[in-house]
């Protein structure tokens, strides 16, 4: 039977959840199936996985050096950017703050952009 506590509320406010890695990298191949496994848990929220390389055009303003690296949305709004232990623990404790309580907008205008092409990328 599946966690009730694990998934977000019908009426949370939309969630893009953005894993931006590379192939290259041995962790980020590692992740990807709990990435996946992630997008099982939490159903309306939208998971993105972004090839930081087969994808420069899009994250070229983002300085991308550690992996994974998520960037969590809320609301259309940036609320969480930066590099992630490949726990899947870690990924539902991070999703379940920004959902149920999401922190203060991040205001770097290059995240914000970022959150935009990829809302209008998957709509």
């Amino acid at each position: 039977m599946p966690d009730a506590n694990a998934n977000p509320s019908q009426d949370a406010a939309p969630t893009l959840v953005a894993c931006l890695c590379a192939q290259w990298c041995g962790v980020c191949r590692d992740y990807r199936e709990r990435f996946t496994q992630a997008a099982r848990r939490f159903p309306s929220a939208q998971f993105i996985w972004v090839d930081i390389e087969d994808e420069a055009d899009l994250v070229d303003a983002l300085d991308v050096t550690d992996f994974p690296t998520l960037l969590i949305a809320v609301d259309g709004q940036p609320r969480f950017c930066g590099p992630l232990t490949p726990q899947p623990e870690t990924l539902d404790r991070l999703l379940r703050s920004c959902i149920d309580a999401p922190p203060p907008p991040l205001s770097d205008a290059d995240l914000q952009a970022l959150v935009t092409k990829l809302a209008e990328r998957s709509a």
